[in-house]
């Protein structure tokens, strides 16, 4: 066993290194990635159902679920697995409503927060799985590209943002 040392070493942020291959990680990294994977999942939700409710554009809403269910495959890591049992919602510094969160505007607005949250939480999990499962780095990476474009769609003339207040 090897203990890795960073500049950024504490108590809470230990990576040990066994094998050479094979990393364990702390339970802060695996709350990090539940916290996120699971900010990202909500995140397609309720852009999939304003696409399917509220401005009924059926092949958005597709492409939405088929991005959504992708991340399934990943769910079925290990490393998530221990990333859920590692879940600690009473003691998460950030479970308390947020003023940020609270006020929304209109259907656009919701719709936009809901893109950057999981453009948001896709970049965090394809740092994270860099160091504890990096052959997943590339599929994270996909999917957030992914995003960028229906984003780009959205915004466009013909795109959500400009329906949604119509409705």
């Amino acid at each position: 066993m090897e203990l890795c040392f960073s500049p950024f070493q504490t108590a809470h942020f230990l990576v040990i290194k066994k094998n050479k291959n094979r990393i364990m990680t702390n339970k802060g990294m695996l709350r990090i990635i539940d916290a996120n994977f699971n900010r990202c999942k909500e995140g397609l939700r309720v852009i999939e159902d304003i696409y399917r409710f509220i401005l009924e554009d059926d092949a958005s809403r597709k492409k939405i679920r088929k991005i959504r269910h992708s991340l399934d495959e990943i769910a079925n890591e290990k490393v998530l697995k221990d990333a859920i049992l590692s879940r600690d919602a009473r003691g998460d510094l950030g479970k308390d409503v947020d003023v940020l969160e609270v006020n929304r505007r209109d259907c656009d607005q919701i719709l936009s927060i809901n893109f950057q949250r999981v453009k948001e939480s896709l970049r965090v999990l394809e740092e994270f799985f860099k160091i504890i499962i990096p052959r997943r780095v590339e599929d994270i990476k996909k999917i957030r590209y992914q995003i960028y474009t229906a984003e780009k769609k959205s915004i466009m003339g013909k795109g959500a943002f400009l329906r949604c207040r119509k409705k």
